[in-house]
């Protein structure tokens, strides 16, 4: 068709600007409500470690724990891929990789408990704990021995303990603008949050902390913990969880589901209260679908059982924790919580695993699809985005490294974070 001749239509130019202007409001509240990708790292593991327990030398007592338990049970790849089922081509590469990671960075995301972990105490010792961890957690920041992502998890918002609650976090938070300011890294959990308006509340208290210390509006963001019947399900039998995340106006960073309050509020037995527990997979389910597209990230909980006690018993605890984890990763929960030292050597061995078994395949399909060269597999960009994505996670938690992106794909950082639909990397 040459460049003088048109096509024939029949609607008036009025028709279509008339249907822009009816939908201009449905356009920015889709920009609004759903983002996309941040575009920032996501731990693939949140660290809870008591008010009282937390020391300055956590971080790195955390990574000693975990190499004398892999040294002890595991002392070599073909052991730790004996007793968790990860392929032999695969084995020395992923046991290298977790010795590394442990000895590098052995913990992504820190909090400081002051809820459950902690438990009721003296006002008094209550405050000299929050103002104790804000010395230790900017001191880290500091000397260089800070995880990536730190910072408390408070009480709640329920009556019984909501002004313990906002006092632990005003101390924290002040202690840290005392020391010299917030942290790049700093990381809130508001947990077993019940109705939409705690969420609120919690937005208003840190307005006025930004306001009373002079910070830019929403600067401070915070995860909300998804562990009571009522943050899935309201009394008015509507689904809760995407109206607390609007509650939190753009300051929610993270949904965080609590495993065992959450099992327990459904009425299920000790025995059974586990990640994999159908009363989960239904929470989670609600929370993926009303997170999708916001920004909002996605953390799973913890197991209970302990790689403690003699060989034949920690194994058992690594199989069933390597398990879990792996079964999260499959399900696009790409986080989740470790209790113990003893539960970094599986969790870093799974998520490595799971990012180096499937990097050549998704390398060769996002190759034919930017070279829209087709192949076994016709994927769209909805596709790509997940290929992208993928390759960008295993790159963040060091279970792939740049260079063998490149020579897989050809692509670099920018160009995944372009396909992945993210803005540029800030972290």
């Amino acid at each position: 068709m040459g460049q003088q001749e048109t096509v024939a239509t029949s609607l008036a130019d009025t028709v279509r600007e008339g249907i822009g202007a009816a939908l201009a409001q449905v356009d920015a509240d889709l920009a609004r409500r759903y983002p996309g990708d941040p575009g920032t790292r996501q731990p693939v593991h949140t660290v809870y470690v008591p008010g009282d327990v937390f020391a300055a030398d956590t971080v790195r007592s955390w990574g000693d724990q975990a190499l004398a338990a892999l040294d002890e049970h595991a002392p070599d790849a073909n052991a730790l891929a004996a007793v968790l089922g990860i392929p032999d081509t695969l084995a020395a590469d992923v046991h290298d990789r977790v010795r590394a990671k442990l000895t590098r960075e052995p913990v992504e995301d820190l909090r400081i408990d002051f809820e459950d972990g902690y438990g009721p105490r003296p006002d008094a010792e209550e405050d000299e704990a929050a103002a104790r961890a804000a010395a230790l957690v900017s001191a880290a920041y500091e000397n260089g021995s800070a995880a990536p992502y730190m910072g408390i998890r408070m009480k709640c918002m329920e009556a019984a303990v909501r002004d313990r609650g906002i006092r632990t976090l005003d101390i924290f938070l002040t202690g840290l603008m005392e020391a010299g300011g917030l942290p790049d890294g700093l990381v809130l959990t508001l947990p077993k949050v019940t109705y939409a308006e705690q969420v609120t509340a919690m937005v208003r208290l840190l307005e006025a902390f930004e306001k009373a210390r002079g910070l830019e509006s929403g600067r401070i963001g915070f995860e909300i913990q998804i562990e009571t019947t009522q943050s899935v399900l309201g009394a008015d039998g509507r689904a809760t969880v995407a109206r607390m995340i609007e509650a939190a106006e753009g300051r929610a960073t993270s949904l965080h589901y609590g495993t065992f309050d959450y099992s327990a509020s459904c009425g299920v037995s000790a025995a059974h209260q586990s990640l994999d527990h159908p009363v989960a997979d239904h929470a989670k389910a609600v929370m993926q679908v009303a997170a999708a597209g916001t920004g909002v990230r996605l953390s799973d909980g913890s197991t209970n059982v302990l790689p403690v006690g003699p060989t034949e018993r920690v194994h058992d605890a690594w199989r069933l924790h390597h398990g879990l984890v792996r079964r999260s990763l499959a399900r696009a929960y790409y986080q989740g919580w470790d209790m113990h030292p003893g539960h970094l050597p599986t969790r870093y061995a799974a998520v490595y695993a799971f990012y180096r078994e499937g990097l050549e395949q998704a390398a060769a399909r996002l190759v034919a699809y930017v070279a829209k060269a087709g192949g076994a597999v016709m994927d769209e960009p909805a596709t790509a985005k997940a290929l992208s994505g993928y390759l960008l996670r295993g790159l963040d938690c060091g279970a792939v490294d740049t260079a063998e992106v490149a020579r897989l794909t050809g692509l670099t950082r920018a160009d995944l974070d372009a396909l992945a639909g993210r803005p540029a990397a800030t972290a």
